[in-house]
C-alpha cells in the first residue's frame, strides 16, 4: 500500500473545512485539522480533528516532527496573526513546506464611506465622532478597547455566545453565523437604528451583505485593516492550495 502523505491544517475557516472535506476525498492523503478551541461547535470535518494550541512554535515544530507532517497549509483566519507567525517558524525549524491559504480582502467601492483603521484601538477613537448606535461586527477578540465609550449603543453580533458578560455599558446581542443576506442585514440596520458599522477586513462572501447593506443606507464603516501574512508561498483559494499541494509533489491517484 502507497503510503499516505499526511497534511496538516490550520484551521477555523470556511477555507479551511472545504479544503479539507477535497483532501479526505482522495485516498493519497491524510487530513489532520487543527482548530484553536475557540468556537465550541464547529462543523463536521474529515480526518483527525485536534483541538487547542502546540505550545508555541517550538511545541509545533516538534508535532511536525512526531507526527510526520508533510505539508502545512495554514487557513486561519486573516487576522490569526499569532498562530500564523508561529507556523512560519515553526515549519522553518521544522524544514516542512508550508503555505497561507488567505483570501483576499474587501475593496472599497466608490460608494462607500469607509475609514480604514489599523486595530480596535484605532477603531474605538473615531466612533464618538461617527454615531451613537454602532453595529459591532468584529468579533469576541480585542471587544474591550469599545468599553470606555458608555455614551454609544453597540449591536454586537457573535457566532455564539461568550464565556462572561461583554465589557460594554450599553449593547444587545445577536448570534449568528454566515452566509448573510443583503435583506437580512437591512432589517438590522433598520430595526436597530444603526449609524456606523465597525467590521474587521476578513474578505470572504459569507459575511459581505453588511457592507453591501451599509453602502446602501449611506452609513459610515470603520474598517479595521487585517496584520500582514509572515513571509512564505500564499494561495487565495482552495483551489490554488490544491494546486500547491500537488506542485509539492503529493498529486492525487
Amino acid at each position: 500500500m502507497t503510503e499516505r502523505t499526511r497534511i496538516l491544517i490550520l484551521g477555523g475557516t470556511g477555507e479551511a473545512a472545504a479544503l479539507a472535506m477535497r483532501l479526505g476525498r482522495i485516498m493519497t492523503f491524510e487530513v489532520v485539522i487543527s482548530l484553536a478551541g475557540r468556537t465550541k461547535l464547529p462543523a463536521a470535518l474529515p480526518g483527525e480533528v485536534r483541538r487547542g494550541g502546540f505550545g508555541g512554535p517550538e511545541g509545533l515544530a516538534r508535532y511536525l516532527t512526531e507526527r510526520h507532517i508533510a505539508l502545512v497549509i495554514d487557513a486561519t483566519h486573516p487576522f490569526a496573526a499569532v498562530i500564523s507567525r508561529n507556523a512560519a517558524e515553526a515549519c522553518r525549524a521544522a524544514g516542512v513546506p508550508r503555505a497561507a491559504l488567505v483570501r483576499p480582502p474587501w475593496r472599497q467601492q466608490p460608494e462607500d464611506r469607509w475609514t480604514t483603521v489599523p486595530d480596535m484601538d484605532a477603531a474605538a477613537a473615531l466612533l464618538p465622532d461617527l454615531g451613537t448606535r454602532v453595529f459591532l461586527t468584529s468579533g469576541r477578540q480585542g471587544i474591550e478597547a469599545f468599553a470606555p465609550l458608555e455614551q454609544i449603543w453597540f449591536l454586537v453580533r457573535l457566532i455564539e455566545p461568550p464565556d462572561g458578560p461583554l465589557p460594554l455599558a450599553n449593547h444587545a446581542v445577536i448570534y449568528g453565523r454566515g452566509p448573510f443576506t443583503v435583506d437580512l442585514e437591512l432589517a438590522l440596520l433598520e430595526q436597530h437604528e444603526i449609524g456606523v458599522l465597525v467590521s474587521k477586513n476578513s474578505g470572504g462572501a459569507a459575511t459581505h451583505a453588511k457592507l453591501e447593506a451599509a453602502r446602501r443606507r449611506g452609513l459610515p464603516v470603520v474598517m479595521i485593516e487585517r496584520p500582514p501574512p509572515p513571509d512564505g508561498e500564499l494561495v487565495q483559494s482552495v483551489d490554488d492550495a490544491m494546486a500547491w499541494i500537488e506542485a509539492h509533489g503529493a498529486g492525487a491517484e
